[in-house]
């Protein structure tokens, strides 16, 4: 048997081949991530055995470059094994030099694959890679606009001040129809009080009408802004507003696309009180095959939940953070949906407000509710149950916080 490792790269992979006793056949060699490259590499292959049989490939899932070799040499009918970077990291670890280079890494994988320590990683389906890539973008997007939204709000703080104040979304229908049209104080005044009302009895649907007008103008007389390049940032402004309602209007093309696909599978995350769509989207589709883990411990660790134990001889540390070594968007969705979570499900808020009885700050509260959320992911994903909340013998109705919402 032959191993064939493979370093991935976005245009030109490197590789080597060993045997079973992990000799390197020969000198690593690299492979153009095109059609020539893998015929290329095809015939490296034939000149040391003609059976595909006898080779097995090894290679690390390195963002998405690895994914058309993948998907190539399956249709060839090859063995492969896309092991997780943090592997073959260990075993490099193991050496007195810890010299990397790609035809290191690329041998250095081969052996992972030959020595069998590697914990394999398996390609979804196509719906479930359509929907994470859809979720993926989504975060892209609303962060995006949530960096818009600060820098307006940092530009508006110098030309109009007194501006945040007139409504109760600055980034709201009304707010931002006015703000497209006048922004600093000066373009305010030299607008027409009915051009002004229209704006927003049109933008409100009737709620503002002329005593709001009056409210905004009065503001704008008495503004204590800083007059300097006024007129460049209401400009900038104005370009940001724009920016910001292409971005909300593609965040909810997504989110209808992401309804749409994870209608089709048979998931009952949503059945958490809380838990919504788009959030458990996220979850499904970057956690995959729930197979894959044996015990929810495995999901903590790939999520990035886990905890970084430090201890040698007598000393242990008493404080640890979470490793955060897993996916970064499995982590922000259960954080997310833990805050959620525990507004509306009882046994959630329950446990919430146990530990800040207990003394543990908000974020350690937090962290103790996404560890609870996991566990109960894990459960209903591997299970493929209904969600049953679970009450401690000590639950008291009394007891949940102020903000939870009693659902009726």
């Amino acid at each position: 048997m032959f191993i064939v490792g493979i370093d991935i790269a976005k245009k030109t992979h490197v590789a080597a081949i060993t045997d079973d006793t992990g000799k390197l056949i020969g000198k690593t060699f690299k492979v153009d991530n095109s059609v020539e490259g893998f015929n290329g590499l095809l015939q490296k292959l034939a000149d040391i055995s003609t059976d595909i049989s006898q080779f097995v490939f090894g290679m690390e899932a390195s963002g998405h470059y690895w994914l058309n070799l993948y998907t190539w040499l399956s249709d060839k009918g090859f063995t492969i094994h896309v092991i997780n970077p943090l592997q073959s990291d260990a075993l490099r670890r193991l050496q007195i030099r810890r010299t990397k280079t790609d035809p290191i890494d690329a041998q250095l994988i081969g052996e992972c694959i030959r020595l069998g320590k590697y914990c394999e990683t398996n390609l979804a389906n196509d719906d479930m890679l359509a929907l994470r890539d859809l979720t993926r973008q989504r975060f892209y997007l609303v962060d995006m606009a949530g960096d818009i939204k600060r820098k307006v709000i940092s530009m508006m703080d110098r030309i109009f001040p007194e501006y945040e104040s007139l409504f109760s979304d600055m980034f709201g229908r009304t707010s931002c129809e006015l703000l497209k049209e006048c922004t600093s104080p000066e373009e305010i005044l030299a607008l027409d009080t009915e051009r002004l009302c229209e704006i927003l009895r049109k933008s409100s649907k009737g709620r503002f009408k002329q005593q709001k007008a009056d409210q905004v103008r009065e503001r704008a007389r008495n503004s204590f802004a800083v007059l300097l390049s006024s007129q460049s940032l209401s400009l900038l402004v104005k370009q940001m507003i724009e920016q910001l309602e292409l971005l909300e209007s593609q965040i909810r093309q997504i989110e209808t696309l992401i309804e749409q696909l994870y209608a089709k599978f048979d998931c009952k995350l949503t059945k958490i009180q809380g838990m919504g769509t788009t959030l458990a989207a996220v979850i499904l589709s970057e956690i995959g095959d729930i197979s894959r883990f044996q015990n929810p411990k495995q999901l903590t660790a790939f999520a990035g939940l886990d905890p970084v134990i430090k201890q040698s001889g007598s000393f242990s540390a008493t404080r640890v953070h979470m490793s955060k070594r897993g996916s970064p968007y499995l982590r922000r969705a259960l954080w997310l949906a833990a805050n959620t979570v525990k507004q509306w499900d009882p046994s959630f808020a329950f446990a919430y407000q146990k530990k800040m009885n207990a003394g543990k700050n908000k974020s350690q509260a937090l962290a103790f509710i996404t560890h609870k959320l996991l566990n109960v992911v894990f459960t209903i994903l591997k299970n493929n149950i209904d969600y049953l909340p679970l009450f401690p013998p000590d639950f008291e109705l009394s007891k949940l916080p102020q903000n939870f919402h009693l659902a009726t």
